[in-house]
């Protein structure tokens, strides 16, 4: 685990398909990624879609994320700055991310 951040992150070669799979297999994760692909975003401008969900299901639907290595989330001023592990996701399985973000 890589902590130099504040929160724990999987090292790239810690990376499991089962975990990424999971994190990937939800609709709202899912969407998450999708917004990180053309760049970092501040978590409080994630948008989700449902836009009433609990502050607690989003901080959730942001670890699963993060502990499975899809997702880095690190320290901005008061907020968080999340970002896609494209380079590490495509190292560890390449054409996955693509193939998953593609599909509709």
């Amino acid at each position: 685990m890589d902590e130099t951040d504040d929160l724990p992150h999987p090292l790239r070669e810690d990376l499991t398909l089962t975990q990424v799979l999971f994190a990937l297999s939800d609709p709202a994760r899912l969407e998450i990624v999708r917004q990180l692909v053309d760049g970092p975003v501040e978590m409080v401008n994630c948008c989700l879609p449902a836009p009433d969900m609990p502050k607690s299901t989003k901080s959730h639907l942001m670890k699963v994320l993060r502990e499975s290595g899809v997702i880095r989330n690190t320290p901005r001023g008061r907020g968080r700055l999340l970002s896609l592990r494209r380079a590490d996701l495509d190292a560890r399985f390449p054409g996955l991310l693509d193939a998953v973000l593609g599909a509709r």
